[in-house]
């Protein structure tokens, strides 16, 4: 890209480096900004409104567990975001069943930050240990195939465990971190779909060798199953108030004992060298923008403070030399090696097997559909 076709949204720090999709208007503000403000109208509520809106959710899910273990699942990563929904779990007096995904990246933080939560909260834990060599098998499997959404593995496994456990459980309801404050503003470009199993047994296919046994793979027909006899409600409670995001680390600090990490979702040590680094690197998308651009848009920050915060280096020297050590270790892979993955052009997941609809992912049922239209 050239310096002439280069443009940067007047209002956020979006811009078009490896985004297709960004749109500009003849002020050259971002559709981000515009996207933001219409899902912020729609789904925020502050004060008082936004109180009575949670309290009402709160007595709903009480009423609903009566009778049972637990009034609600919540997922607990030990970053801000699930922590808080420890803090108001707490402060509800809600029976949560609280899950934790083990994929072997946790941060000595995070588990700190995690075992600090669980023991305030005095709430049942239930932690998904997937075998290391499937999953590093799944995560060299998506790197060396060059998608983009390598996290897409670990939120896959998440959701596919809070269904199961919902299931067991007679849970309706999940609580989650996900927000409009912090979150609303990211690319498509940037990520793909996170339920999407044929890409990820497609993909694992074509370039992993261990058999996946203990991945809580969501087939098409379990998500059917689901959808149809058990769906989950997901709350998020969040929305019903302001959030920010110093103030909350503040609170959480002192309610909870948690400790800060660093930067957004660096909880875990893959997820920090995948978004400091290898999406940079490879993919030329640096998230720092959708995240300061978010906080820009809830006010939270002034563009002239984002556009200083991404002239900042997005990794330490020295960390980033000691984590790839690491990460490499693990992995298996020499330096030699993960160089050419880096090196190697990017792939669409696409250009893999994907998720296009019930009859289309099955060859019987495609004829039936042939059949069926004539």
């Amino acid at each position: 890209m050239t310096d002439i076709d280069y443009q940067i949204c007047t209002k956020t720090v979006m811009d078009n480096i490896a985004d297709p999709n960004i749109i500009f208007d003849e002020n050259g503000v971002s559709n981000y900004w515009y996207d933001y403000q219409k899902l912020a109208s729609e789904m925020l509520k502050f004060g008082d409104d936004g109180l009575k809106h949670l309290e009402d959710k709160i007595l709903e899910i009480k009423t609903y567990g009566k009778g049972k273990k637990y009034d609600c699942l919540i997922g607990l990563s030990g970053g801000v975001d699930s922590t808080y929904i420890a803090y108001l779990v707490k402060k509800y007096d809600l029976r949560a069943l609280a899950v934790h995904f083990d994929n072997g990246w946790n941060s000595e933080i995070a588990v700190q930050n995690i075992n600090n939560i669980v023991s305030n909260l005095g709430c049942d834990l239930y932690t998904l240990v997937v075998d290391w060599e499937e999953f590093k098998d799944l995560q060299l499997a998506y790197l060396k195939a060059g998608v983009i959404d390598i996290e897409a593995l670990t939120d896959h496994a998440i959701f596919g465990t809070l269904n199961k456990l919902a299931k067991k459980n007679k849970i309706k309801y999940v609580l989650s971190g996900n927000n409009v404050e912090t979150e609303a503003v990211l690319p498509k470009a940037w990520v793909f779909n996170k339920l999407d199993a044929v890409n990820i047994s497609d993909i694992h296919k074509q370039f992993g060798k261990v058999p996946l046994k203990t991945f809580p793979l969501l087939s098409d027909l379990k998500k059917r199953y689901y959808l149809k006899f058990h769906q989950l409600e997901f709350v998020y409670p969040i929305n019903y108030g302001r959030y920010v995001k110093e103030d909350i680390k503040q609170l959480i600090s002192k309610e909870l004992n948690w400790k800060d990490y660093g930067g957004k979702h660096f909880e875990s040590v893959f997820t920090k060298f995948y978004q400091a680094y290898i999406l940079p690197t490879k993919f030329k998308v640096d998230k720092r923008k959708a995240h300061l651009s978010n906080l820009i848009c809830s006010n939270q920050l002034t563009r002239e403070e984002a556009l200083k915060e991404l002239e900042k280096p997005i990794y330490n020297p020295s960390e980033l030399e000691q984590d790839t050590d690491y990460i490499l270790k693990k992995f298996g892979l020499s330096r030699n090696e993960f160089d050419q993955i880096m090196n190697a052009k990017p792939v669409p997941h696409t250009q893999y097997k994907y998720d296009k609809g019930f009859f289309e992912n099955h060859p019987i049922l495609r004829k039936v559909k042939k059949l069926i239209k004539g």
